[in-house]
């Protein structure tokens, strides 16, 4: 049985090039203390020794302070770091899969592209979906439709699964965000270019916590 509970508010998603300011680990440390309650690890072009090398000291990081660690489609590297996840898109291993190879995953997000997606076993077996993109943004550029509010609102009707709403997310949109079905936000940019990343988390949360 696929368990429903997803208690985070502000995820993270996070690669060594999208931070412009500090070095990923400073990122994260200060996104978390500023609010960020779960993180998700995305090295696309890494090899896998790469990516392994960027994600044991981040696993390490995040135990001190109790945050899970999601890894963006590398199933190896997510079961070799004893990472919290695994999150995997329309062209990656698909949950089927993970969860053959995968016994003891505890968390499982699928990206969600298409509302015919909603109906596949892919879907049945996730623990939450990540709607993408919400708003159109430079950082995913392989996406098939911008979602808007309006597709947060149909998805929340045919789903009681959580949603992860990510793409252009900033502390404009993300009250809406929420109040049309979200459960959680997740960003990028909005922490990851941050001058201040500990205080862009802050007014990322304070803003959710207020719906």
């Amino acid at each position: 049985m696929i368990k429903k509970e997803f208690p985070y508010r502000l995820y993270l998603v996070i690669s060594e090039e999208a931070c412009v300011h500090h070095s990923y680990l400073e990122v994260v440390q200060q996104a978390v203390k500023g609010g960020v309650d779960l993180v998700q690890l995305r090295e696309k072009n890494a090899s896998t020794e790469a990516f392994l090398q960027k994600a044991i000291p981040l696993k390490k990081l995040l135990d001190q302070y109790e945050v899970p660690l999601i890894i963006n489609d590398h199933l190896e590297v997510a079961q070799k770091v004893d990472a919290f996840g695994i999150h995997v898109g329309t062209s990656d291993i698909p949950p089927t899969q993970i969860r053959k190879k995968w016994k003891k995953v505890n968390c499982l997000g699928y990206s969600i592209e298409d509302i015919q997606q909603l109906t596949t076993q892919e879907t049945h077996l996730a623990d939450y979906f990540g709607i993408s993109p919400v708003f159109n943004t430079p950082t995913k550029t392989d996406t098939i439709i911008e979602w808007g509010l309006s597709g947060i609102k149909r998805i929340r009707a045919i789903t009681d699964k959580p949603l992860v709403a990510i793409g252009h997310m900033n502390t404009e949109n993300a009250q809406e965000v929420i109040k049309a079905g979200a459960n959680c936000i997740a960003v990028v940019s909005a922490i990851c270019a941050a001058k201040n990343p500990a205080k862009a988390a802050e007014q990322l949360r304070n803003e959710i916590e207020k719906v």
